[in-house]
């Protein structure tokens, strides 16, 4: 029993952070968005702001997130004014990404993503695996179970091949 008891804390240590279910974001909508109630789906993890030279690349979050849901993918909207971009309240964010965009896709509250005050999961990406964004919009792909896939930064377009191909191997066929 103590074996089977030890393999079991051996097996749940294994496992990465995601899956553990540890990162828990505010919504802009009220509530919480939890990555473990995605666990076993991509997801697609991207800070933004709202006055950057790349947010009109939330067009083609939307648009991955509209041709991919339905099999499965996650586009998850992280804005940020760690670089000094973002408007100054979460209400102000969710109303430019709806007029503008017609944004559908979850979006968490003005959050930090670098820095000692970062949130737990961009704390997690840049001391486990080694990525900090460096600028808006970079991308992190995660996968059904619950590891980093890839990194983007900033200038790689959300519908390029390198993204979509990605995405494209962890869905069901």
């Amino acid at each position: 029993m103590r074996r089977l008891l030890f393999l079991a804390a051996v097996a749940l240590l294994a496992l990465p952070a995601l899956a553990a279910g540890r990162f828990v974001f505010a919504s802009i909508d009220g509530g919480t968005l939890d990555l473990a109630d995605w666990r076993g789906r991509p997801v697609l993890v991207v800070n933004t702001a709202s006055l950057c030279g790349f947010t009109p690349q939330y067009e083609g979050l939307q648009a991955l997130y509209d041709r991919y849901r339905d099999r499965g993918l996650v586009v998850l909207a992280v804005p940020s004014n760690d670089f000094r971009q973002e408007l100054g309240s979460d209400a102000e964010v969710k109303e430019f990404c709806e007029v503008n965009f017609n944004l559908t896709l979850p979006m968490t509250e003005i959050t930090h993503v670098r820095g000692p005050r970062a949130h737990a999961f961009y704390r997690w990406l840049a001391e486990d695996q080694g990525f900090a964004p460096r600028w808006n919009f970079n991308k992190v792909l995660i996968g059904p179970d619950g590891a980093v896939v890839a990194t983007w930064g900033s200038v790689t377009d959300p519908q390029s091949r390198a993204i979509t191909g990605a995405i494209e191997a962890l869905l069901p066929r």
